[in-house]
Formats: C-alpha cells, sequence, structure tokens
C-alpha cells in the first residue's frame, strides 16, 4: 500500500500483520481525497478506526493542517507509528489508543474539519458513526468507509465495487 498523491504520493506504508484489517484500496482512497478535495487544505482531521493511518496520511499528504488518529489494536497502533515515523510526520499528528464511537462522542461540536473512518464491516460501527454525528455532529464533514450492501443515511454515497463511501455534512 502507498500514499496515493500529495506530498507524500509514493511513498509506502506499513499495514499492520492482522487478519482482521482490511486495508483502503488505493483507487477508493484516490477518490476519497479526490471527492474531499479543497476541504482537506488547512483541514484539522480525525481519522476514525485509522488502521495503518492511510486515510489521515493521505489527507495530510494533501494538505490537511494536522491529523488526529484513533485506533485501538496493538497491530494497527505499531503499524501506524511506523508510518507516521516514515513520512517524518511526528509534529503534524497526534494518536489515541481509544475505541473511536467513545472518543467521537466526547468531542466537541465541529471539533474537526474532516472527519474519516473505515471501520469494520462485520460489526454495525459504520451506521452507528453516521448516527452518532447526525446527532452530535463532531466535524464538518463525515466520510465514511462501508460494504456497498449497507444503506446509510448520507448526504452523498460513492460506490467502488464492493465498498461504498458515505459522506454527511453538518447542518
Amino acid at each position: 500500500m502507498r500514499i496515493v498523491g500529495g506530498q507524500f504520493g509514493g511513498r509506502r506504508l506499513v499495514v499492520p500483520k492482522d487478519d482482521r484489517v482490511r486495508p483502503t484500496a488505493d483507487r477508493v482512497r484516490e477518490a476519497w481525497m479526490s471527492i474531499l478535495g479543497e476541504a482537506l487544505v488547512g483541514a484539522r482531521v480525525l481519522d476514525l478506526f485509522a488502521g495503518s493511518g492511510a486515510l489521515g496520511l493521505e489527507a495530510l499528504s494533501r494538505g490537511a493542517a494536522c491529523a488526529t488518529f484513533v485506533e485501538l489494536n496493538p497491530a494497527s497502533l505499531k503499524a501506524l507509528d511506523q508510518n507516521i515515523s516514515a513520512l517524518e510526520a511526528e509534529d503534524l499528528v497526534t494518536v489515541h489508543r481509544a475505541d473511536a464511537l467513545r472518543y467521537a462522542e466526547k468531542l466537541p461540536p465541529a471539533a474537526f474539519d474532516v472527519v474519516v473512518a473505515d471501520p469494520p464491516y462485520t460489526v454495525d460501527y459504520a451506521a452507528r458513526l453516521v448516527a452518532l454525528f447526525r446527532r452530535h455532529p463532531f466535524g464538518r464533514i463525515l466520510s465514511v468507509e462501508h460494504s456497498s450492501n449497507l444503506e446509510l443515511p448520507g448526504d452523498d454515497t460513492r460506490h467502488y465495487g464492493d465498498t461504498a463511501i458515505t459522506f454527511c455534512h453538518a447542518p
């Protein structure tokens, strides 16, 4: 896996050695970041269910001011730390070892400009995250990756084979 675009474009990323981790495909990540486009420039980005950190690091590569990563899995945290170090992005990031939903619940309104999330498909985290955002918008934009056969109540959903990304905007 690699960073697709921006200042870190082409740089390789370490993927956690864990069968439960399903990294976002390069082509999906490229489309996702293109959709977010100008919203990333100077943005405070939150990467929930961060895994390797590919989404938040891609956002930094495309001009985000800073990124906060939330991940609970030890193997993912190790890979995330290696990726941050390899890109020399330590001064731009904060990493929290925490449950992503519990972390988001405690955020003040509009704490972040852009929120990206790639929760496990095997649990209803994507639906729960969107529902939480609708009740308590902790960012200006929430974008969540999920299985394409799951319909979420968002403002826009894009499909890429068996993967979909749903975008929600704060009122």
